[in-house]
């Protein structure tokens, strides 16, 4: 069950090559970044959801009230789910580097996901992550490489808890990396450098 508890598409690595989970955000599919995966990793396995909670229409990985809040009760459940999913399909794929990337929504599910279970991934990138509760310690985030993207004038993912989660990653040891460009919740160019020289 817990291998196909989504919509999903999937495509296996080849020999030596990651498998690299990946995460839309609000009102996005399972399509929104595979493409940029397979640019950047040709021979990397995928696996990509596609978020099973709909506000209004637009697919998410967890329910909110507001913009910035949270239904944490609902968030903890889809998180328990989240890591079967990607326990099931990491170990249909033993000995492949488990890489994740995650944009707005798709970065706070996945982080939500790294803070209880880091040992699920080896590289996680967070693009424009809102995580405005502070997570429980949990050391054994140290064996996780973390890349944080966001807008300095983000208007959905303030500048200070930005910079607050990647204090806490530090915090608990994980290595993480800060890419940071002057717009605001749009990806942009130096971002997905950013990004590519990190997976790469």
């Amino acid at each position: 069950m817990s291998k196909s508890a989504y919509h999903h598409i999937t495509k296996r690595p080849a020999e030596g090559a990651p498998l690299v989970f990946t995460f839309h955000g609000t009102g996005g599919d399972e399509h929104q970044f595979a493409g940029l995966v397979e640019q950047i990793l040709p021979k990397a396995g995928i696996v990509s959801p596609r978020g099973d909670v709909s506000e209004h229409g637009a697919a998410r990985f967890f329910r909110r009230t507001g913009e910035g809040v949270y239904d944490m009760d609902d968030l903890a459940a889809r998180t328990q789910k989240m890591k079967q999913f990607i326990q099931a399909h990491k170990d249909s794929s033993p000995g492949a580097p488990v890489y994740g990337l995650g944009y707005s929504n798709g970065a706070n599910i996945l982080a939500s996901v790294i803070f209880e279970a880091p040992e699920l991934f080896d590289r996680v990138v967070l693009m424009h992550p809102l995580i405005p509760w502070t997570p429980q310690p949990n050391p054994a985030l140290k064996s996780v490489s973390v890349l944080v993207t966001a807008g300095r004038r983000d208007p959905i993912c303030p500048l200070p808890t930005t910079q607050s989660l990647a204090a806490y990653l530090q915090g608990q040891g994980a290595h993480v990396e800060l890419a940071m460009h002057d717009g605001g919740h749009e990806v942009r160019q130096e971002e997905l450098v950013a990004v590519t020289r990190f997976l790469s």
